[in-house]
């Protein structure tokens, strides 16, 4: 059984995403170590880049930051191995295909096979073009995390059926952030993504209070949490870990109670 399988085994799961490098390398170690010891059962690590499109301003900024600080792909993947070293749970790498590419498709995805990652969402490659990654994903080991939005449509069971790992549904239009109300039915969205594969499905943009992370929950098999906690990051700095374990705790607690 893979590790992803394995954390949305017999419960719903919790999974935070964070900006590698904000405020700095060190500092992600510690948060990353913080949010497992606090009941993430999946961690998004995003690699920054210059252009994240589908970014709304808190993590724009987060990646901004980070770039300025001197990170790159080159030191985050090597924070990953470290942090292989101490953590059990899955890891996953979000980030744009220009970074994989610009680094060279084959090394970044054989660096990040050493340093243990399960898989990779690149949110701006679009089904129609996800062959050349799917296959070198496949190859080294990783899996290519497919994402379902509301604007999916007829090409939502076309994407489940071919998804690895889990599927990311996408709970509003637009970019990500924290959000006070999710409209969308995701019931439908997952009911369509079910008539084609039993992969787990997780929720994620714009779910920042414990209650919303619940209900995506219940609504499927795992809540997604980014601005909500790269925000908190921008405000405490070096001082973060504490803070977002807190918050982790929070969240983790209100999804893993929902059966």
């Amino acid at each position: 059984m893979s590790r992803i399988h394995e954390a949305f085994e017999n419960k719903k799961a919790f999974i935070p995403f964070i900006t590698c490098g904000d405020p700095d390398l060190e500092t992600t170690a510690a948060i990353v170590k913080a949010m497992v010891q606090n009941g993430a059962d999946l961690i998004e690590l995003g690699i920054p880049f210059s252009d994240p499109t589908a970014e709304g301003p808190v993590i724009q900024e987060a990646d901004n930051r980070a770039l300025k600080g001197g990170v790159n792909t080159e030191k985050i993947l090597a924070v990953a191995k470290e942090l292989r070293k101490e953590i059990s749970v899955p890891m996953v790498f979000m980030t744009y295909a220009n970074v994989v590419y610009s680094y060279g498709a084959e090394k970044f995805l054989s660096v990040a096979k050493e340093a243990e990652i399960d898989g990779l969402i690149l949110p701006d490659v679009p089904f129609e073009e996800k062959e050349e990654f799917a296959s070198l994903c496949e190859e080294y080991g990783l899996d290519l995390i497919s994402m379902i939005a509301p604007t999916s449509k007829e090409r939502i069971r076309m994407i489940a059926k071919e998804a690895k790992g889990f599927l990311y549904v996408v709970s509003s239009l637009g970019v990500t952030g924290v959000r006070s109300q999710i409209n969308t039915d995701i019931a439908s969205l997952i009911s369509e993504v079910r008539a084609v594969t039993d992969l787990p499905c997780a929720v994620g943009f714009g779910i920042s209070a414990p209650e919303q992370a619940a209900r995506m929950a219940s609504l499927s098999d795992g809540a997604i949490v980014g601005s909500a906690i790269v925000r908190i990051i921008a405000e405490h700095g070096k001082d973060s870990p504490e803070a977002v374990a807190t918050f982790v705790k929070e969240m983790s607690t209100a999804v893993h109670q929902i059966r």
